[in-house]
């Protein structure tokens, strides 16, 4: 197992530890929920403990408040690596890694398809809640429903008692037709909600070009054999698209790079 995948399953476990919700406890609602980590992270998931970063930008949107503490969080993690997170402790990014895996055909998602996010973070994240006062892209998000929307249904009454209908009715069926929907796109293509999606990585890949820590390559030693573009988890090119808008910093192209080419840039 490599390196990147400890650390990304690490990244799914470590903000979901409240293990008091086996034994039938009420969500976690202490200190800790008031911090945000860096990747998708649902706040209703049972054994969360920390708060998600869509969420609470929604949870101030409603408010209508300006989300000081949120926006120097984002904008410190993207100044110095960009969407690294994206590519090493995101959980939902851990389950698109691995769903593709599965054999079948593959597609490859058109280029337009990269600016559909920003569309996502702008109305869904941010316009959508500010004139409903309802989180819309959490009820919907599909990582939300794995990670805690499906968990629920199997969870106490006590605990499902706190989300509302969140686990019946026609939005439950809506969400799961969601996730349903993304699952399958996991399967024959390369992370098609990071490209075409997530609002998180939208704003993250604001940062690419000019974040302290990226890629670089020495287009002297590059002799374009392709291994890199094969092995990117979200199809770019790396020899000509290094610090792209959906370059998650995996590093993948450079652990490949038969000619040490790709290079971290600091």
């Amino acid at each position: 197992m490599s390196k990147r995948r400890i650390i990304q399953i690490l990244g799914a476990v470590i903000p979901n530890t409240y293990v008091q919700a086996f034994t039938g406890k009420l969500l976690y609602q202490g200190v800790l929920k008031g911090f945000c980590v860096p990747s998708l992270n649902c706040y209703s998931c049972p054994l969360a403990v920390f708060a998600c970063p869509i969420g609470t930008l929604q949870h101030f949107v409603v408010i209508r408040q300006f989300p000081f503490y949120l926006i120097g969080w984002l904008g410190l993690l993207g100044t110095l690596v960009g969407r690294m997170a994206c590519g090493f402790i995101c959980p939902f990014g851990l389950v698109q890694d691995l769903m593709y895996k599965i054999r079948s055909f593959k597609i490859r998602l058109p280029n337009w398809s990269r600016y559909l996010k920003y569309i996502w973070l702008v109305s869904v994240a941010i316009l959508i809640p500010y004139f409903t006062g309802e989180y819309w892209f959490s009820k919907l998000c599909p990582q939300g429903t794995l990670q805690a929307s499906v968990p629920l249904v199997l969870a106490s009454q006590k605990i499902r008692s706190l989300v509302g209908g969140a686990t019946s009715g026609s939005l439950f069926v809506i969400k799961v037709a969601i996730l349903c929907i993304f699952l399958f796109l996991f399967v024959i293509s390369k992370r098609p909600f990071c490209i075409t999606t997530c609002p998180l990585g939208a704003i993250y890949s604001i940062f690419n070009k000019i974040s302290l820590i990226g890629l670089r390559i020495d287009k002297k030693l590059c002799d374009d054999c392709g291994l890199c573009v094969n092995v990117c988890p979200t199809g770019i090119k790396p020899y000509d698209e290094l610090n792209h808008i959906d370059c998650i910093r995996c590093a993948e192209c450079k652990r490949v790079c038969p000619r040490n080419a790709i290079r971290w840039r600091y």
